[in-house]
């Protein structure tokens, strides 16, 4: 166990280091996120009482609405590119192969290469709500934030298994990933990010309660906005773990197959 820890910690130090050595590109992803608050802060305060009755389940406000979308859904474009991005990092640095052959589970080292991804998306991730809370007045007094760390982890889980079987189509194909351009197009219309999805027609909105997305955002949503209790929570969490159930197994069985075939193929290094 000790040496995993090591293992983790010696990914997240070279890719912190490798993120840093490029300081100005590292604090322009920072800074950004102000103008892009801001940006949805303007927005919110043209659309008025309009959107009130949409709204209602989660407070009345669609600056508080859309901050938790544009915030949360971020975890999700760090899970569809991390792990695809990360292996063809690899690639090119000819250091793939290598890392495949050692002791360490492949299912490990897909893990650890995003790790640091995760970490930096959850401190862009503090920032969006403390710009929110202390400089432009969101109200996250009653919060259940022990509710809002099940729905993160149950979230994280399901965009990473995306995200490796997003890595799997990348090892085998080089080119041309079509979940990830499926997941991200299809959640960012359906998923809730935007706008709730009661917005939607009817025949729309069977397709948006078949995304992980839609479930994440409704109950990170309820959980620091209205404070809703586990209880409340249930339904959505209960399909967050389904999915978990089922695309976490599926994405390390999509991946292991992937390195098969790319050794078989003699292509594992090829990008």
């Amino acid at each position: 166990m000790i040496l995993i820890y090591r293992k983790a910690l010696t990914f997240i130090k070279r890719d912190f280091i490798i993120a840093t050595s490029y300081r100005f590109a590292f604090f322009l992803q920072l800074f950004g996120i102000l103008f892009s608050v801001l940006t949805f802060y303007f927005l919110a305060r043209m659309f008025g009482d309009a959107a009130i009755p949409y709204l209602e389940p989660y407070g009345g406000d669609y600056f508080s609405f859309v901050l938790i979308g544009i915030a949360f859904s971020s975890y999700l474009t760090t899970g569809l590119g991390s792990f695809s991005g990360s292996i063809r990092n690899e690639q090119m640095m000819g250091t793939l192969e290598a890392m495949l052959v050692t002791p360490t589970k492949t299912s490990l080292i897909i893990v650890f290469s995003s790790l640091w991804n995760f970490i930096f998306t959850s401190i862009r991730v503090l920032a969006y709500l403390s710009i929110g809370v202390f400089l432009l007045d969101v109200n996250m007094s009653n919060a259940n934030l022990f509710g809002a760390l099940i729905t993160l982890i149950l979230t994280i889980i399901c965009f990473s298994s995306l995200g490796i079987i997003s890595a799997s189509f990348i090892m085998v194909l080089k080119q041309g990933d079509p979940i990830n351009w499926a997941f991200s197009a299809v959640s960012g219309l359906l998923g809730g990010v935007f706008y709730p999805i009661t917005v939607l027609p009817q025949w729309l909105q069977m397709f948006s309660h078949i995304l992980p997305i839609t479930y994440s955002l409704r109950a990170m949503r309820h959980a620091l906005l209205q404070g809703y209790t586990l209880e409340a929570l249930a339904p959505d969490i209960f399909a967050l773990v389904i999915f978990s159930i089922v695309m976490l197994p599926l994405s390390i069985i999509t991946f292991k197959y992937a390195v098969r075939r790319a050794k078989v193929d003699g292509s594992l290094t090829q990008y």
